[in-house]
Parts: C-alpha cells; structure tokens; sequence
C-alpha cells in the first residue's frame, strides 16, 4: 500500500520537469548551435580569403614608380609593401601561418631578348609557411631568380595557354601583363573535426596591370630590399 502511495505521489509530481527537460535537449541544442557557429566561421573565412586575393591583386596592378619616360617600375619594396597588406589583412586569421601567398606576373610582351611577343609568368613572389600540395602554386612556376635583370637567362617560364583552371584560364593583354594571385589557406576549425574536416580554402584573382609598366625586370635600386622569393617560407 505504501508503495501504491509513493508511486502515486511521484507521477503527480511535476517539480523537477523543466530541469529534466533542460538536461535532455541541451546535448541537442550544443549540438546544433556548434554546427552552425562552425559553418558560419567557414563561411567567414572563405569570405576573408576571397577578398585578401582580390585586394592583393588589385595593389599588385597599381603600384610602382614612375619615371621620366612615362612608364612605371615596379621595384621590389613595392612588391613587399603590397604582399605586407595582405599578411596585415589576414592577420585575424593567420594567414602566413597556416597558408601561401603567391603573386604571379604573367606578362605577353616583347623583350629586348625576343623576336615576338611572349607570353610567360616572368617573376613571382610568395609569404606563407605552408608547402608542399595543396599549398604551392598548381598553375605554373618560375625561378626565385626570374625577372630580376633584364637577360634571356631571367626570361621566366613560359605560359602560352594563361593561367588558371581548365576552362577559366586568363591570358595577358597583348603588350601588357596581369597580376595573378593564388591563395591556399588551411582552415583552422573551431571544435576540431567535430562538424567539419580538415579544409585547404583555395581562392585565386587576377587584374590587368592598370598603367605603362616597364615590364623588363623588377628593380631594386639601393638601398636593395629583401626579395619575397617563393622559394622562401616565412610568415
């Protein structure tokens, strides 16, 4: 009879409802909510990534010195500034940290050295401390010595398709040249693999380069700056 009573009395009872209620849908809840925040921060950073190759490119087609004959230089403290605003813009995200940087200067122009115009990367320049694949450039590569004196031997390597993906390749403008960027970023998930596997955020741009540039070498006058050679990694 007690044990009627008691059973009884414990169905009637409805105090501790709302925390077991809590107790079993907060696991869900978490659940949920981490996902999104997760998805979110991937959406993000994908964001992020996007508009540093954009801006990089950008700077990339605009700075340089101009000189007497109208033409523009482009020096490499002018290269080092422009790679240094994309490490500062992806600060936030450690970018150098956990990716590579990489801008091309794929130019169809015609040395002192060639009889017809040519289109070829004839320098690039990188930050970053990834390698390896997934990380270094997949559309073409040139010597860390390319485009810095004005000879045959520092043409650069040819790219007479453009570059890019297949389908989307970019070719140069005749007797001018584009910036081409490639970013390659691993993503740095917030609840580990919990909601999202190890990720390598790719983003490439490019803009044709805006004034006369002197397309012979990248100069480096003295005081000489430090050259960002892609066969360097740091951040």
């Amino acid at each position: 009879m007690k044990l009627r009573h008691l059973l009884s009395a414990l169905r009637r009872d409805t105090s501790g409802l709302a925390l077991l209620e809590f107790a079993l849908t907060t696991p869900l809840v978490l659940l949920v909510g981490g996902y999104g925040v997760e998805l979110s921060n991937l959406a993000l950073t994908n964001l992020r990534v996007s508009q540093i190759a954009l801006n990089l490119a950008d700077h990339a087609s605009r700075v340089g010195l101009s000189s007497t004959l109208t033409t523009t230089q482009l020096r490499e403290s002018d290269v080092n500034d422009v790679l240094e605003a994309a490490r500062l813009e992806g600060s936030g995200i450690d970018l150098t940290t956990h990716g590579r940087v990489i801008l091309s200067s794929l130019e169809n122009v015609q040395q002192s050295y060639d009889s017809t115009p040519v289109q070829r990367i004839h320098w690039q320049r990188c930050i970053g401390l990834m390698s390896g694949t997934g990380y270094d450039s997949t559309y073409g590569t040139t010597s860390s010595t390319a485009g810095t004196v004005a000879t045959s031997g520092y043409a650069g390597t040819a790219a007479p398709n453009g570059m890019g993906d297949t389908n989307y390749m970019v070719t140069a403008p005749s007797g001018s040249g584009l910036m081409f960027v490639e970013i390659n970023y691993k993503y740095q998930n917030l609840f580990g693999s919990l909601f999202v596997g190890s990720k390598t955020i790719h983003y490439i741009a490019s803009f044709i380069v805006r004034d006369k540039r002197d397309y012979s070498m990248i100069y480096n006058p003295s005081p000489a700056a430090s050259r960002s050679t892609c066969n360097v990694y740091a951040t």
